[in-house]
């Protein structure tokens, strides 16, 4: 390898800097795409340039994010596409291990996604981790950049917080195909905790990490009224704590995911959920497309 480097002219470390710098932007653009969609969704008739200053994402100019929202399909001449919102060809790419699987408990199954928050002109970056069983948040961050660094790595970091590898063997992270969940450090720390990487193909596969979404910024972020960044740190950490100790579900009997986990600790014969494999229709907040039967097997729970 050595003649190989010297014959193009760089050094073993000069090379893998470059390589390691090219794999970062690559991750961050492709999470950059989810969020233009976003965007558009939010503000049909935006151009790049507004959507630029928006979003204005460090590391990429003016001249890049155009020729990415175009390559995207997002010029208002052309026909918009809402399913594709991350880039992931010639990537990582997991199964969608949540697609008609059964959960019994806590623990087994996690969700996650990237959203932004807007606030004085300029947008911010909400992260979260969800148990798909128990809707409750596991983990979260807010920051100002889509650097891995800043968005899922602290936000399973928290998930993680105080768990054993014997706890979080086997457990399901499930996410979108943003350059987030299949970055070098992000997979490092979950090959580190035992879980298992799952990818959604559509924006339905991934309905649980996309409601809580909405939820944390319609039901909550919205009405506080964060005026800073600092702000926003706080608030949605009072988000985060109303929602998982105090929100009733009314597919959880009623119970918040605080209240349902205690009370499926001392009866852990309760209750099973099944995801269904593609639902196009609109829910409401509580359901998060999940349906609830009886069964007689054993909850396997992990307090925390």
């Amino acid at each position: 390898m050595s003649a190989i480097y010297r014959a193009i002219g760089t050094t073993k470390q000069n090379f893998h800097q470059r390589l390691n710098r090219y794999l970062r932007r690559q991750d961050e653009e492709a999470q950059l795409v989810k969020l233009m969609h976003e965007v558009r969704q939010d503000h049909p008739a935006m151009g790049a340039e507004p959507m630029y200053r928006l979003l204005s994402p460090q590391g990429i100019g003016r001249d890049r994010f155009e020729a990415i929202y175009r390559a995207h399909g997002l010029k208002l001449y052309q026909k918009r596409n809402y399913r594709r919102t991350t880039d992931s060809r010639g990537v990582i790419r997991f199964n969608n291990l949540l697609e008609g699987i059964e959960l019994t408990g806590v623990n087994q199954a996690y969700s996650s996604d990237i959203t932004y928050y807007e606030m004085g002109g300029r947008f911010y970056y909400l992260t979260f981790i969800l148990d798909v069983y128990s809707r409750r948040i596991k983990g979260y961050s807010v920051s100002r950049t889509l650097l891995t660094e800043a968005t899922t790595l602290p936000a399973l970091r928290m998930a993680l917080k105080g768990t054993t590898r014997e706890q979080t063997e086997g457990i399901i992270i499930h996410s979108d195909g943003g350059g987030q969940y299949y970055s070098k450090d992000f997979t490092a720390l979950t090959r580190r905790a035992g879980m298992r990487n799952s990818m959604c193909t559509s924006v339905y596969e991934n309905a649980h990490a996309e409601r809580i979404n909405g939820t944390i910024k319609n039901s909550y972020l919205k009405h506080y009224a964060p005026r800073d960044y600092a702000s926003l740190q706080r608030q949605t950490k009072r988000a985060v704590e109303k929602y998982n100790n105090e929100r009733p579900h009314q597919s959880l009997g009623g119970l918040s995911p605080r209240d349902f986990e205690q009370k499926l600790a001392g009866n852990p014969q309760k209750t099973s959920l099944f995801t269904k494999k593609k639902e196009p229709k609109k829910k409401d907040d509580n359901d998060n497309n999940l349906i609830l039967k009886p069964t007689l097997k054993k909850v396997n729970c992990i307090q925390g």
